[in-house]
């Protein structure tokens, strides 16, 4: 590293999805002069991609595709926000120097749903401890015996709460350790771990294309990264002073209360996915993209959103837009999104993501949204095949007991669905005797 570069951010993550998002943000404020400071990745466990980044001087090359207003967009950009990789499994005391620099001021990371927990076994001592919560622990209780100022946290971890898990993580190592309370006191008043909505598919190094895509380069990169070009960053916490995203033009928003979008995304994004993926598979599809194609399909998605889902949502223009995006990005023909891997665990997905819409929907409108509600019986007729991937109680349960069975199933639905029986009776026996694509034009047809 030579001496003129200031190194502000560490990021617990190497990966294709920081890479392709975070990285991407600090390259673009640097390249406008908005931000003047570099990252430092570090490894968050033993086997990793920090070798390979500090081969390539932590430069690579991002391709960001997609649809953007009915135009194709390809983006190149050369990415070197990235001032060095570290790997404390070996290189223990350079990164725990990085907590003694009066420069740094964010934390970044992403390590898996599973990374932010508890262990409870390691040792302040430990060179490094296993868990990123006892690692960052270690990290800001050196910081904090400097006198050094706190840090801006983003977790990008897709759990709920992911700051204040990660605060609680943190306090509970703290008082595991005998820290004392000055440190708990710095941790509270000193630091703010921001808990953090992110949105955008990152579709990582591209076997398919790399020959192709090296040709464009004249070079090998081994660390090539693809994306979509939509993305959202939803930050719990106003910092935009330090970190001017809105200013250089990108779409992070800085609120007190990150649950409304995060239930906006849930419900359009995740909720359109889940209620249309079975239906298509049955009717013969195979990716999201042959669906959007597919005027049937493509249809019955159309009334998903904007007939059911946004109307219960509220029917803001801002809703209206965000489903107006899903259908770019699902119709995006950079991504082969196979629908049998959406598919997975789809009783607890249905729960999470389409039923709430459903009880919503009842109690604001007096009736069942049809579309939704079709969806339910696509999902039983789905299970009935052998391409379902579930836990082997749910799959042998969905297989074999009956519609009714399955609707008053309550610890599946965590709702009394009785009242929904005969509909869903309804659409599941027409999908059964006269197949999907009837099935479909019934309930297209009806208002």
């Amino acid at each position: 590293m030579s001496s003129n570069v200031k190194e502000t951010v560490i990021q617990f993550g190497e990966g294709g999805f920081l890479r392709g998002f975070v990285d991407y943000f600090f390259h673009k404020l640097q390249e406008k002069g908005l931000y003047d400071g570099k990252i430092v990745v570090v490894q968050p466990i033993e086997k990793g991609m920090c070798q390979m980044l500090a081969d390539q001087n932590c430069e690579y090359n991002l391709f960001l595709r997609g649809i953007n207003n009915g135009e194709i967009v390809n983006e190149h950009t050369h990415i070197t926000s990235i001032s060095r990789a570290l790997n404390p499994y070996t290189q223990y005391e350079d990164y725990i120097a990085l907590a003694t620099s009066p420069d740094m001021r964010v934390l970044v990371s992403n390590t898996t749903e599973a990374g932010i927990e508890y262990l409870g076994t390691e040792k302040i001592t430990d060179m490094p401890p296993k868990s990123y919560p006892a690692k960052l622990t270690q990290f800001l209780y050196k910081r904090f015996e400097a006198g050094l100022p706190g840090m801006i946290l983003l977790p990008c971890e897709l759990i709920d709460n992911n700051g204040d898990n990660l605060k609680e993580c943190v306090l509970k190592y703290a008082d595991l350790w005998e820290l004392g309370q000055d440190f708990k006191n710095w941790i509270n008043t000193e630091n703010d771990f921001c808990s953090t909505l992110v949105d955008r598919i990152v579709t990582g190094y591209p076997r398919d294309e790399v020959e192709e895509l090296t040709k464009q380069l004249g070079y090998t990169d081994n660390l090539i990264d693809t994306a979509e070009i939509f993305h959202l960053w939803v930050i719990s916490g106003h910092h935009e002073d330090e970190l001017p995203f809105n200013k250089a033009g990108y779409n992070i928003v800085w609120t007190d209360d990150v649950k409304p979008y995060k239930k906006r995304k849930v419900r359009i994004l995740n909720g359109g996915h889940t209620s249309m993926v079975l239906g298509a598979y049955l009717y013969g599809l195979e990716t999201v993209g042959q669906c959007l194609k597919d005027e049937t399909v493509s249809a019955f998605l159309k009334k998903c959103l904007f007939d059911e889902i946004v109307p219960t949502l509220g029917n803001t223009e801002t809703d209206i837009q965000f489903a107006k995006d899903v259908l770019e990005r699902f119709s995006n023909p950079f991504i082969k999104h196979q629908l049998l891997s959406i598919a997975l665990n789809s009783v607890s997905k249905f729960q999470v993501r389409v039923l709430p819409t459903i009880l919503e929907y009842k109690e604001k409108f007096g009736k069942y949204p049809e579309a939704l509600t079709f969806s339910m019986a696509a999902l039983i007729s789905f299970y009935r095949t052998d391409k379902a991937n579930d836990g082997a109680e749910i799959m042998e349960f969905m297989k074999t007991a009956s519609v009714e069975e399955i609707m008053k199933k309550e610890d599946y639905w965590h709702a009394d669905l009785t009242d929904m029986i005969p509909m869903v009776k309804g659409y599941y026996d027409m999908i059964q005797e006269k197949g999907m694509a009837e099935a479909y034009k019934a309930v297209l047809a009806k208002n």
